[in-house]
Formats: structure tokens, C-alpha cells, sequence
């Protein structure tokens, strides 16, 4: 099968990934938006983890060809390895809940789920997260078996696609290894790593439905770059270091689609109305834990649900009644003092509320881990970890934080004017 795609043009798709792609899990995705508030600041963003999951598959098929072909595994174990990871990148998202990364809140404890021990050690926490969703559908769900009879003839079970997308190791071997080398690092990084397809893909796709420029980057180049790196034993992805510049771009295109897209003010604002929706109305709307039942649990249906709610969050969500935002800094930002701003609102009665977004761009290395990615100097064969090589790396690794002050619309202009008094200088709004 082939599949028309505006961002990657002609996406082939095998039998065995038609029918995942057909089956009811995945079809779900239709209905679960990529940038979920997204389109309330940028009305084009209305594309959806389905097709942002096939843009993905196709980006890591990109990935593993340039790597590999750069190798001399055999064809037939080429193939089964390229299988792998597609399958992984394809499904990496069906757990994702409706909306927005706020629905997690209300996910059910991850015990509910039942997953095997040895995830227990990708655990983020005692509440279920997406990607616990995904390992359940992946291993416990219709989709478990269509999985298990289509790759059966690759030797690919779910629990491989599981262990690529988290990071643990199954209980049986996955048959990643061949001629004494583990070429799970390499395959993991495509997956799941610094330079993943599932953000190369989903930069440029937010970057066309959003209407911005930040998310683009030189795609070609970094692919055309990408090269194995055997050491101790283990495979790993390295970028040649004429491609480093391309690398420092594509970070400080993941910057800025942070800042300007990810958490432009009103998806904050409209996800911030949406967790204390949750929390004053427990119940209404819930995440279930069966996979079967997640099924119908998407935005279509929490968009019904709040449609019909009396909770008055609810109605300012699905009547697109925002507050307004007052006042936004970061710690670089000075004349701001939170607790002066916030007891002058309190003061004067306006009603309002304070998010702090705090988002990691670089979250896969750390201290303890493993690196998903090196800077390879070609002539040399001499590898550097990529956190060490560039400082840019180094700044752009930590932690992106936005402070953001709104208050109730009908108060916006009596807070802006006191906002100036006590300020004694103009605020952003």
C-alpha cells in the first residue's frame, strides 16, 4: 500500500503494517489531535498522532537505510531488524490519551494495568503514563495477537516493539544481536533518542500545520550523516561531524517550536482549564484501563463530554472562553516578582491563576545513562558523545520554563492597568 503524505510525499507500507494500521487501536488515532489545543492559537494544526505516526515509520526507514547501508549485515537480518523498528515507530503513540498531555492526570494507576515486571524498571511513577498505554496495547489487546501472526515469519513479536519504544528488555531475547555485535542501542536511538524519528518527523509537521518556520531543520543532511558506531560489543548511532552544525540547528529548531508552538499561551491557558476541569469534576470523564474500552476514550469523546458538563471549566473550554493572559517571564525576565504580582490580584479580587510550564528539550541523557548518540570524526573513527561536543548541546539540554499570569476576561483591563501602576513600566499580554 501506498500512502499520499503532504510533509514526506509517497509512504510505502507493507501487508503486515496495513494491518496494523487497520485495526482499531491505531484507527483511534485518527481522533486524538498531535498538538491537542493546538489549533485554538494556530488554526491549521488540526493533523492527528495517526498521521504523524506514518510520517515517523517513514523517517526511521530513512534512518536505518543510511545507517545500514553503511554495514554488511545480511539482507535477511537487514530486513528483520528494519522491520522492527518500524513496527516500534509506527505504534509508538496508541496510548497517547485525548487532548493533551493533561489527561494524564486522571490516568488510572499504572498497577491497574497489569504489565509485566520487567517494565517495572521504565516506570515513571504510580500513575499510568501514555507510554504504559501503549506496552498494554502492544502485549495485552486485539492488537497483541494481529501482531504476533503477521511478524511471526520475521521473528518480531510485540514484546520487541515494546522493548525498542521504553527501553526495557524483554524477557526473550529479541533477536537484535548478529556476528557478536547488539545493535539494540542503534535500533533503540531510532526509535527513542536524541535524533529519533519521531522528532525529526513531528518538527516539520508541526512546523507546515502550524504555520511557523522554527521547526525546520536540514533533514537530508542529518540522514545522509548518520552512521553505526561499533563499540564495546554494541552498535550505536553516530552523526559524522560534518553534520554537527545540521545537529546544533535541529536543537535550536526543537528551541524554538518549544517557546512559540508547544507552549504558545493559549494551549497553556486551555490546558490549564482542562486539568481543573478534572479536578472539580472527578469522575466525568475517565480514562479506563482496559485496552479494549480505551478504544472510545479520545478527544471526540471528551469533547462530547464537556460539551454536556455544567462544570464551568468545562463550559469555557468548549465555548473557547479563555482567561486572559496578563503577564509571562522567564528567569532571565527581571522587574517580575510572582508573590507582589499575585498579592496585588488577590488584593484587588481579580480571578486568576498561574502556570509555569517547564518542559525538558533534552531528556535522553543524563547521569548514569547511556548516550543515543555520538559525533564520529570519519577520518579517525574516534567517537565523542554528543553532550560533550557541542556546548550548544549543553544549553539547550536543560530545562525550558515559562511563568505565565492570567486572569478572568472580563478583569483583563482594570489588572493591566494596575499590573503598569505597580510595575511602573507596560506588560505583556
Amino acid at each position: 500500500m501506498r500512502i499520499r503524505d503532504p510533509i514526506h510525499g509517497t509512504i510505502e507500507v507493507s501487508d503486515e503494517e496495513t494491518a496494523v494500521i487497520d485495526s482499531r487501536h491505531y484507527q483511534r488515532l485518527r481522533h486524538v489531535r498531535q498538538l491537542g489545543f493546538g489549533d485554538l492559537a494556530f488554526p491549521g494544526a488540526t493533523h492527528t498522532r495517526h498521521a504523524h505516526s506514518l510520517g515517523a515509520m517513514h523517517v526511521a526507514s530513512r534512518v536505518f537505510d543510511a545507517v545500514t547501508a553503511r554495514t554488511e549485515l545480511p539482507a535477511e537480518v537487514r530486513g528483520r531488524f528494519r522491520a522492527a523498528v518500524r513496527l516500534a515507530v509506527l505504534c509508538h503513540d496508541l496510548g497517547h490519551m485525548p487532548l493533551s498531555h493533561a489527561s494524564e492526570r486522571i490516568a488510572p494507576p499504572r498497577a491497574d494495568l497489569r504489565l509485566p515486571s520487567w517494565l517495572d524498571g521504565v516506570a515513571e511513577g504510580e500513575q499510568a503514563t501514555h507510554e504504559d498505554f501503549t506496552a498494554k496495547i502492544l502485549l495485552d489487546s486485539s492488537l497483541s495477537p494481529l501482531i504476533t501472526e503477521r511478524y511471526a515469519g520475521q521473528g518480531i513479536t510485540p514484546a520487541a516493539a515494546v522493548g525498542l519504544i521504553t527501553g526495557a528488555a524483554p524477557p526473550e531475547d529479541p533477536g537484535f544481536a548478529h556476528a557478536g555485535v547488539d545493535w539494540t542501542p542503534l535500533l533503540r536511538a531510532i526509535v527513542s533518542g536524541e535524533l529519533d524519528a519521531d522528532r525529526m518527523d513531528y518538527l516539520v509537521r508541526d512546523s507546515f500545520y502550524t504555520g511557523v518556520n522554527y521547526g525546520r531543520y536540514d533533514m537530508d543532511w542529518i540522514i545522509s550523516n548518520l552512521n553505526p558506531a561499533v563499540k564495546e560489543g554494541k552498535a550505536y548511532l553516530a552523526l559524522s561531524r560534518a553534520a554537527a552544525f545540521a545537529f546544533e540547528d535541529f536543537l535550536l529548531s526543537r528551541y524554538h517550536m518549544f517557546i512559540s508552538v508547544y507552549y504558545h499561551h493559549t494551549s497553556v491557558n486551555f490546558d490549564h482549564m482542562l486539568r481543573r476541569y478534572y479536578e472539580d469534576a472527578p469522575g466525568e470523564f475517565e480514562i479506563p484501563a482496559d485496552p479494549e474500552a480505551f478504544l472510545t476514550c479520545d478527544d471526540v469523546a471528551l469533547w462530547y463530554t464537556l460539551r454536556r458538563s455544567m462544570n464551568p471549566w468545562a463550559a469555557r473550554i468548549s465555548r473557547r472562553q479563555g482567561f486572559k493572559l496578563l503577564a509571562q517571564f522567564t528567569e532571565r525576565d527581571v522587574g517580575y516578582d510572582l508573590d507582589v504580582l499575585r498579592s496585588a490580584l488577590v488584593s484587588g479580587g481579580f480571578e486568576h491563576f498561574v502556570v509555569e510550564s517547564r518542559g525538558v528539550l533534552s531528556k535522553y541523557f543524563g547521569e548514569g545513562a547511556g548516550p543515543s548518540l555520538y559525533i564520529v570524526d570519519m577520518s579517525t573513527g574516534r567517537l565523542t558523545e554528543v553532550a560533550r561536543y557541542t556546548p550548544l548541546y549543553q544549553r539547550y539540554s536543560g530545562a525550558v520554563r515559562l511563568t505565565r499570569l492570567y486572569v478572568r476576561p472580563d478583569q483583563i483591563g482594570e489588572a493591566r492597568r494596575m499590573m503598569v501602576q505597580l510595575l511602573g513600566q507596560g506588560v505583556q499580554g
